[in-house]
């Protein structure tokens, strides 16, 4: 394995980190067993506050980019999106723990590879969270998006199917969230609100 590629399990493991779990233990709180028990940053914003939600996004907003970036700059760009990949992976399926939805880590890995496309799905995540209250519906519409927005650049086939990949991650960890939604169940985006938005 060259140094390069090597820095993927590292990427991983920078994945992993609990951000949120973190941020809510300095409060007295366990993410994991509040609200929809998601150690994320819609989470941790409904349950514990903006400033809360914040410092969670930014976190799990910086493992991905850092992971990217150190990639990118230590071995080129298959090895940043590799890594940026791997940071995500480690998000939403780490060892011995529940894992995230790995919203914000992918968005970290697109603002470094494809930071158009991250701007331009970062408008889509603000207006479908407005127009429907309900962050998982926001959330698997720009995970949808990823790939379709690297591709309408110009990427490269192996890239637009790495950001595939990881929008389905992303997809397939809000599982419980579309069943929620199903049944009219799902909690809104701000804190305190009920089931579809409803406080």
């Amino acid at each position: 394995m060259s140094l390069g590629w090597s820095l993927v399990v590292p990427a991983y493991l920078l994945g992993t980190f609990p951000t949120a779990v973190l941020v809510g233990r300095r409060r007295g709180r366990d993410v994991t067993s509040e609200g929809s028990g998601n150690p994320g940053a819609s989470n941790t914003l409904r349950t514990m506050g903006r400033r809360a939600g914040a410092l969670v996004l930014l976190g799990d907003l910086g493992k991905g980019a850092l992971a990217s970036a150190a990639g990118l700059l230590l071995a080129g760009r298959g090895v940043g999106v590799a890594c940026g990949l791997a940071a995500v992976l480690g998000h939403v399926a780490p060892i011995g723990r529940r894992g995230g939805k790995g919203v914000a880590t992918a968005a970290g890995m697109a603002l470094v590879l494809v930071p158009i496309v991250a701007a331009a799905l970062a408008v889509v995540w603000v207006v479908v969270a407005r127009a429907t209250s309900t962050a998982s519906i926001a959330s698997i519409a720009i995970a949808a998006a990823f790939p379709v927005g690297a591709a309408a650049v110009g990427r490269p086939a192996a890239e637009i199917a790495a950001f595939a990949t990881c929008g389905l991650l992303v997809i397939v960890r809000h599982r419980d969230n579309l069943g929620r939604l199903r049944q009219g169940e799902e909690p809104g985006l701000r804190r305190g609100e009920g089931p579809t938005g409803r406080r």
